[in-house]
Order: C-alpha cells, then sequence, then structure tokens
C-alpha cells in the first residue's frame, strides 16, 4: 500500500515515518500526500523547517494556497508545544467529522543531543495524543543527515514506514511508543557544580520567583524574556507546593546562550502527555504545564516516584 492510499483512510489515525535522502524524495513523499489531500477537500498543514517550506511550496506552485505552511523551527522549537500548539490546533479549528493531513518534521539535523530526548518523546506520545483521531500526520527524516539512533527510534515511534525512494508503505515491527517514552525519561545531567539550590514553600512563592527572575537579569536575560522566566517559574513552583509535597528546590544558571531554570519536588507525573493536551477554554485550572511547554524554548523532564525535576531554557 502506499502512502497515499494508506493516509486517505476515512476514521483512522494515520502516523507513518517518511525516510528521504535527498531533495528529490523528499517532494516524491510529501507533494503526493498533500496534493491527495486538497482533491479530497481536507485541511492540510506543512511544519517543517524553513527550507523544506519552501521546497514544498515551490513543488505545490499554485496548490499552495490552500495549505497551512509553519516553519518548524520556530512553532516548534520546544517539542513539547507541537502536540497543543501546531498539530491540535490545527486539527481542532476543523469541522467536526473533517478528516485532517499533517506534514510534521520535529527532528532535523540541526537539533542539539539536549533538545533530541524531548524530540523522540513528543514522536512517541502524538500516538496516543491522536488515539481514534481521523487525521494522518506524516514525519519526514533525513536519512542522510540523521544519526543511526534517529532512524531506530523513528521504527519505534511510527506504526508505519515509508521510504520515499520507492514510495511504499509498511509496518513497523519495532513499533513500541510506551517503550520509548519511558527509555527517554532520564534523569537530567548534573547542573554545573556551582550552581545553588534553594528551596521553598507556600510561604515563599513571591521571594523565589523573585530572586529566580533576579538571576536571569544578571545572567543577561533581557525582558521581555525574562518576563516570561518569571511566569514559568510561578508556575512551576506553585504546582510543585499544590501537587509536589508541598515544597521543592530550585536553581538558576547560564548554559550555552541560554538561561536554564530548573525546579525540583517529590511529586510524580504519571500522565507522559501532561501539559500538551488543549485546555477546553471553559475548563478551570489545569493550564500551568502546558503554558510552561508554550512559552520555553526547551523543556526536558524526568520524572518517577521519586519525584520530578523540570528544566527550562530561555535563549538569551
Amino acid at each position: 500500500m502506499s502512502v497515499t492510499e494508506a493516509h486517505s483512510i476515512p476514521g483512522t489515525f494515520a502516523h507513518p515515518a517518511l525516510f528521504y535522502g535527498d531533495e528529490q524524495e523528499y517532494l516524491a513523499g510529501t507533494l503526493p500526500f498533500v496534493r491527495d489531500a486538497l482533491v479530497a477537500g481536507r485541511p492540510v498543514a506543512v511544519a517543517v523547517p524553513a527550507e523544506n517550506l519552501r521546497l514544498i511550496r515551490d513543488g505545490l506552485g499554485a496548490d499552495a494556497d490552500a495549505v497551512r505552511f509553519m516553519d518548524m523551527r520556530e512553532v516548534g522549537r520546544n517539542p513539547g508545544r507541537i502536540i497543543p500548539a501546531v498539530l491540535r490546533a490545527f486539527a481542532d479549528v476543523q469541522s467536526p467529522g473533517t478528516r485532517v493531513s499533517i506534514i510534521g518534521e520535529p527532528i532535523w539535523a540541526g537539533r542539539t543531543a539536549t533538545e533530541y530526548p524531548a524530540c523522540v518523546q513528543h514522536e512517541a506520545l502524538i500516538n496516543e495524543a491522536f488515539r481514534g483521531a481521523d487525521a494522518a500526520i506524516l514525519c519526514p527524516y533525513d536519512i542522510r543527515r540523521l544519526g543511526p539512533q534517529v532512524i531506530t527510534d523513528a521504527y519505534a515511534t511510527h506504526p508505519t514506514v515509508v521510504r520515499a525512494d520507492s514510495g511504499r508503505q509498511e509496518d513497523s515491527a519495532a513499533y513500541a511508543p510506551a517503550d520509548v517514552v519511558a527509555r527517554y525519561n532520564r534523569p537530567l545531567p548534573p547542573a554545573p557544580p556551582d550552581v545553588p539550590y534553594f528551596r521553598f514553600t507556600e510561604g515563599s512563592l513571591s521571594d523565589t520567583r523573585h530572586l529566580a527572575v533576579g538571576e536571569a537579569a544578571r545572567l543577561g536575560l533581557m525582558s521581555p524574556r525574562r518576563d516570561d522566566m518569571a511566569l514559568v517559574t510561578a508556575e512551576l513552583i506553585t504546582n510543585s507546593v499544590v501537587h509536589g509535597g508541598g515544597s521543592g528546590s530550585f536553581a538558576v544558571w547560564g548554559e550555552d546562550g541560554y538561561v536554564v531554570c530548573e525546579v525540583r519536588d517529590q511529586g510524580h507525573l504519571a500522565d507522559p502527555l501532561a501539559g500538551r493536551r488543549p485546555v477546553p477554554r471553559e475548563q478551570r485550572g489545569g493550564r500551568g504545564l502546558l503554558m510552561v511547554n508554550l512559552i520555553a524554548d526547551l523543556v526536558r523532564v524526568h520524572t518517577g516516584p521519586a519525584g520530578t525535576t523540570i528544566r527550562c531554557w530561555f535563549a538569551l
């Protein structure tokens, strides 16, 4: 079965990985996916890095006017925001019963080793986030420039794979998204040895937020990003008090052109999609971790029965 045929089945969720080796293969795998959806009258979104965005837009010609284009380097800089702010944000505004088609490329050669665990967890969680949805999400992978571990992980996070050189789609025998989420739930690398951690409780939330923002200012984080960090810090430490045992610890430091904020507590995030689901407008509460993912440039989480660590990056 071809990728075009497979992604068109109404009432099903399709999440194939597309392995491509050059620009010609990239277009051979993506353009039919888009055009088939447009012919069927389905809404289409393309969220890929800017250089590939141009390839698809130019390849579509006049058909490009009917497609929603997004630069994944911008909208998906933090992989934790892609499901709620890119994929679901597009799918959820369509008319009920409408099948949607999306190309999403969250992993490219420029992704860092720090970002990658969040990227592969995102790919694994798409399957749960869209379980039962009437949608197709095609995820391209550049096999020339991505390492072998990335390709191995793609087999584990996608139920089907497509090789663009042949256009044929086949089931992935290695598909195990829950195992991937657990495997990349790793303890975060330690903070620099000279970085102090500060304890906080319910009575010191305001002082903690001001201390964190002061450290960020000292490290060179400018407004409005400093205001964003203040909001993220407030959400995280409040969550720790409410859900993480009533107290926690935090630290702020500089790292490779970023200000990093980390919060630790004794809570356990049992839901791997926490912070990745859109929240209905009428719902009260439940927006804290979602807001963190929407604001920060990168969010990494390690959680278990002994506690949770959430680390956020803000570019200087």
